[in-house]
């Protein structure tokens, strides 16, 4: 009687992961659209690694490699000059979204207002950064890639502040630490897709259908 182990989960950064290599597969060639098109459907509906490593076996070990940085890509999004390092909202409200560099402590206040932190296309100061959340009668949204390592500390007193983004990152990915105090408000943080990793399940669904 044999104890087979049963295979390692994939997750949603590797998932991606592969995806990007066979977009890099079929920009040299390597695949045609129609090969491209089923095997990235298949890629986003796997459910371990064993099946995610059978969607590349055949492609060159530097274009994997190459897919590996390229969907990771944090050593070229940690560092430079920062853009922001607060945002304040008082009857009002606030968004950093998009291409910004965040700077190591950022610190975010709403009072009868609200605001959102999206930290997906976002560049780091350093690989420890501190996003310190302040919500009185108001709410706040901190949104972050499946592939960035994240903790959630904050409390809600008569509010709420959601942790659902707490978890562990791709190799290389900043750490960031998401502090802060809910009173007669709500801060919520979670883990949402990347724009152009959305569009390309999108693309695959439709593909399929």
């Amino acid at each position: 009687m044999t104890n087979k182990l049963p295979e390692m989960r994939a997750s949603d950064a590797e998932r991606e992961q592969v995806a990007e290599m066979l977009r890099e597969a079929v920009a040299e060639g390597r695949l045609d659209m129609e090969e491209f098109d089923e095997r990235l459907g298949a890629a986003l509906g796997a459910r371990t690694r064993g099946e995610l490593e059978a969607l590349t076996s055949d492609l060159p070990v530097a274009a994997r490699s190459a897919g590996h940085a390229t969907t990771s890509g944090w050593a070229e999004r940690t560092g430079g000059a920062v853009t922001s390092s607060g945002a304040f909202a008082v009857w009002g409200g606030f968004a950093r979204r998009g291409h910004w560099t965040v700077g190591r402590t950022f610190t975010a206040f709403t009072l009868w207002g609200g605001g959102v932190i999206d930290l997906r296309e976002a560049r780091f100061e350093g690989g420890e950064v501190n996003i310190r959340c302040f919500a009185l009668f108001g709410g706040m949204s901190v949104v972050v890639p499946p592939d960035l390592e994240c903790e959630v500390k904050g409390i809600g007193i008569l509010g709420g502040f959601g942790d659902r983004a707490s978890g562990p990152g791709a190799p290389g990915s900043p750490r960031v630490t998401i502090t802060g105090l809910a009173l007669f408000g709500g801060i919520g943080a979670e883990r949402k897709e990347r724009k152009a990793a959305k569009a390309a399940a999108k693309a695959a669904r439709k593909s399929l259908a």
